[in-house]
């Protein structure tokens, strides 16, 4: 019975991620930059009217909600800037390199001193 139970787990969080992963796909989060800005204007826009919505089916009652904070953000920007750093650090990596392979053969000779 554990096995059958942990298997019955395995299968519905696979298909929670497969389901997060397929809406994730379909709002154009995996998209291109332009796509992912898109997207996370529409959430902007949609989330406000959905927690309304949603307190007043719960039988909340919210008398004002704080306003959603905007976000300046540019997913092509932060992709770019990603980019060039990942770029920029092998750039360096050989210098680097050399640099510690150095430094651990003075370490190792004061060591055999």
């Amino acid at each position: 019975t554990v096995a059958a139970f942990d298997s019955f787990r395995f299968v519905i969080k696979g298909g929670l991620a497969g389901a997060a992963v397929y809406v994730a796909y379909d709002q154009g989060l995996l998209g291109s930059g332009t796509q992912g800005a898109e997207a996370l204007r529409k959430a902007q826009e949609a989330l406000p009217p959905a927690i309304q919505e949603w307190t007043s089916y719960v039988g909340l009652e919210v008398r004002t909600l704080p306003p959603i904070p905007k976000i300046d953000f540019s997913p092509s920007d932060s992709w770019n800037k990603g980019v060039q750093t990942v770029i920029s650090a092998l750039s360096v990596a050989p210098t680097r390199a050399c640099e510690y392979t150095v430094e651990g053969w003075k370490y190792v000779k004061d060591l055999v001193k």
